[in-house]
């Protein structure tokens, strides 16, 4: 896959919920992890990460928006339940990336949605998790950008013969 990605919270509390967000990023290659305006608690997030995600991928932790620092071209992404957002499955995903994901009990601020380059949603009836709202929008982005080979028509897999096929030519999508 090309380009990067990160993963970031803005105001989250609970230390597993950051866990496994860390875990989550860490586990489809994240570039980077951060926090905006976490709680001390949050942070303590050894005995949730059991894969110490912060050993192997860089973790910045900053208190505020006006410390955050993202790399030049780095496009931040809110992932928001909003009427404005855009839907998730409709999104294209920047090839430079860090999503950033709410609070528990409430949204990312109006500070961090205007810092946004984009507002996207996952098209549910109400809010999931945050920890799972950033396993989904990551396996979204791992579809879109990963280079896999379109789903076949019928219910079922792929034939052998044309998973090889795909493996020896590559996508040309």
């Amino acid at each position: 896959m090309r380009g990067y990605f990160a993963v970031g919270a803005e105001g989250i509390s609970k230390a597993m919920n950051l866990g496994a967000i860390l875990r989550t990023g860490h586990a489809f290659g994240a570039s980077f992890a951060f926090t905006v305006d976490a709680t001390h608690k949050a942070l303590d997030v050894f005995q949730s990460d059991t894969a110490k995600s912060a050993s192997h991928v860089p973790f910045y932790e900053w208190d505020n928006i006006d410390a955050m620092r993202m790399p030049a071209q780095c496009q931040l992404v809110g992932i928001e339940l909003t009427d404005e957002a855009v839907d998730l499955p409709t999104f294209k995903h920047p090839l430079c990336a860090a999503y950033v994901f709410g609070r528990e009990w409430g949204s990312l601020t109006e500070e961090m949605q205007d810092r946004c380059a984009h507002i996207v949603k996952i098209p549910t009836k109400f809010c999931v998790n945050v920890s799972v709202a950033c396993a989904i929008t990551l396996y979204d982005r791992s579809l879109c950008l990963g280079g896999f080979p379109d789903r076949p028509l019928m219910p079922g897999g792929p034939d052998i013969g044309d998973i090889e096929n795909w493996k020896k030519f590559g996508d040309h999508r």
